[in-house]
């Protein structure tokens, strides 16, 4: 094993700057994947659950969604809820039970509703409500990119190293080519934020400048 000196900031910077790095790349239709953009983990004056890394995370998520509606590409925003008994929730509900905990975001609560800065067009987007960590897991994503003859999955929200990196592992997993918009994701503390985009890099997506997602969007006709 490796050891260093160097802060997890600095390895995923040395790690971007790296030339040699072959990238999955895009391909010719995309989904986007906006992961949890919900009160519980995004308003952190409300709750302290709550996380923020880039404070123009949204501001860029809204701006590819409007991006893939322009081209009726699919635009799919998740979030997690629980029945009041959190059975749903299996053994991830079982380490704590408190008024913060995981379990006890309940269906209707406003710790389980959207961020109101997500722009979500309710007549064409698609909302999934899932259980556990990746977006794929027990909910009909897969059918829906299966339909629309999608080849790479575009991925926002939080967090990076929870349910970000849960749903980039399914999606390299089922074939797609994954990408992770670098400001379009947050987490916790930047030690695992930071830790955790390196790894995916290094191993599951393309981690990029949401600018250069954005280019290849505009571009792509």
């Amino acid at each position: 094993m490796q050891t260093t000196d160097k802060t997890a900031r600095e390895i995923f910077n040395d790690v971007m700057a790296n030339p040699q790095r072959v990238p999955f790349g895009f391909g010719n239709k995309a989904v986007l994947v906006n992961v949890d953009p919900q009160k519980a983990y995004t308003r952190t004056d409300l709750f302290k659950t709550a996380y923020e890394t880039d404070p123009k995370q949204l501001e860029y998520t809204n701006q590819l969604a409007r991006g893939f509606r322009e081209k009726g590409w699919p635009v799919v925003w998740t979030h997690v809820a629980f029945l009041d008994s959190a059975e749903d929730a299996g053994v991830w509900g079982t380490r704590t039970d408190t008024p913060d905990s995981l379990q006890n975001i309940k269906y209707g609560s406003e710790r389980a509703e959207f961020d109101e800065r997500c722009e979500i067009d309710r007549s064409r987007d698609v909302i999934y409500t899932k259980r556990m960590p990746s977006a794929f897991f027990e909910t009909p994503l897969q059918s829906l990119l299966v339909w629309h003859q999608i080849d790479t999955v575009i991925i926002t929200g939080g967090s990076t190293s929870g349910c970000i990196r849960a749903t980039a592992v399914e999606s390299l997993s089922r074939g797609y080519r994954t990408i992770v918009p670098m400001e379009c994701v947050a987490d916790k503390h930047e030690s695992y934020h930071y830790a955790n985009l390196t790894d995916l890099h290094l191993k599951y997506a393309d981690v990029l400048p949401v600018a250069n997602v954005l280019e290849w969007l505009n571009g792509n006709t």
